[in-house]
């Protein structure tokens, strides 16, 4: 047992930890001035809950990633049967069915769905042993696969975490030694797929404002129709994006200082604990803090790449690769969406936003990465 916990990463360990800080830290100041009650206690809940993700990478590490993998299917019919619970159980809120409700604490099914969709799709894939995967018996096998869940998650509707489930698919893929000849297909595909939203959503506009207005989901069409016609969309569409950068901006090189940016603009974004607490980093940590944070991020996901560098077992290296393009693109789509480059969704930003069940998948893909270098020199001998 201490072998295997000798072998976790302690690069990895020690910006968790810095992670743990600075997410208590930025949580805090975003609820400092906030008198709602609802808010309290914010930032040691989140000390609580890093608390309680240490505690499942130790159990993780110790699992032999190979069982999980083993039983991949059992996972994904769980994921997929929770998504469809939603819709039984969850009663319909602000548009959207999303989160199960257990007194003061919520859980997001289409947050755990995207580790039981790296795993399967690992599993699937490892099946050809490196060799290229063929278009009908592979590729279409794990789009088939990575579809089902993607469509949950969109008629919840939550586009954030449905976004996630395509990267996570395209990166899994690309590293799955894909033919060129099928990439070539699938761009045109996705190009071919936005060029068509583009043209339908222009051409059908007030009808597709119509019907989600109908449906209560004036808020998608305000987002995608800011993103796509920023000078048509009107102030209140554009106040969240535009006062994000504004706050941002106002840090300047060194910020404002800790406890120092409750400014006029930031009151008028939403969800500076969770969804835009990047808005935090920039406004009292300014370009310097934001910078260090982005070098911690690029030592992380560079101490996963050497992980699944160094695995011998492929189906390691593609749920590590799977792991990795799933932060890297939340962490993307999280700032762009601050700085105004990306459409805004309610991803979070991995290990700093305020979520226990975000925090806890994060933490579990961790310790599933360190599984997978703990057991190596295992799988080596057995093979």
């Amino acid at each position: 047992m201490l072998n295997r916990l000798k072998k976790m990463d302690w690069m990895m360990l020690a910006i968790l930890v810095m992670f743990m800080g600075i997410s208590s830290l930025l949580v805090k100041s975003a609820t400092y001035t906030n008198n709602n009650p609802a808010y309290a206690n914010y930032d040691i809940k989140t000390l609580f809950f890093y608390g309680l993700g240490f505690a499942v990478i130790i159990i993780a590490t110790l699992i032999d990633y190979r069982l999980i993998l083993k039983i991949w299917y059992v996972w994904y019919g769980i994921g997929i049967i929770m998504l469809l619970l939603i819709f039984v159980l969850v009663e319909e809120k602000n548009g959207a069915r999303s989160w199960f409700e257990f007194g003061q604490f919520s859980f997001q099914p289409a947050e755990v769905m995207k580790l039981f969709l790296i795993i399967a799709i690992a599993a699937l894939m490892g099946r050809r042993q490196g060799d290229p995967l063929r278009m009908r018996s592979d590729v279409m096998v794990v789009a088939a696969v990575s579809f089902v869940p993607f469509m949950l998650v969109m008629l919840q509707p939550d586009l954030g975490n449905a976004m996630i489930y395509i990267f996570i698919v395209l990166g899994m893929l690309w590293i799955g030694n894909v033919r060129y000849s099928y990439v070539m297909i699938g761009l045109a595909v996705v190009v071919g797929g936005l060029l068509l939203f583009v043209t339908l959503f222009n051409t059908y506009n007030t009808e597709i404002h119509d019907y989600l207005e109908s449906k209560k989901l004036t808020h998608w069409y305000e987002r995608i129709n800011t993103y796509i016609h920023p000078d048509e969309a009107s102030a209140d569409a554009k106040r969240q994006s535009e006062y994000a950068k504004i706050a941002i901006g106002s840090g300047g090189l060194a910020g404002d200082g800790y406890l120092q940016g409750e400014s006029k603009n930031r009151k008028f974004i939403p969800y500076t604990y969770s969804d835009s607490i990047f808005v935090v980093i920039g406004e009292e940590f300014g370009f310097q803090g934001a910078a260090i944070l982005l070098l911690l991020y690029f030592l992380f996901i560079y101490r996963m790449i050497l992980i699944a560098y160094q695995c011998y077992d492929l189906r390691g290296s593609f749920i590590i690769i799977g792991i990795a393009t799933m932060m890297v693109f939340q962490i993307f789509q999280n700032i762009g969406m601050m700085i105004g480059v990306m459409p805004i969704t309610g991803i979070t930003l991995p290990f700093i936003s305020y979520g226990g069940t975000s925090l806890l998948l994060n933490m579990m893909s961790i310790g599933l990465i360190f599984s997978i270098r703990a057991h190596q020199e295992k799988y080596q001998m057995d093979s």
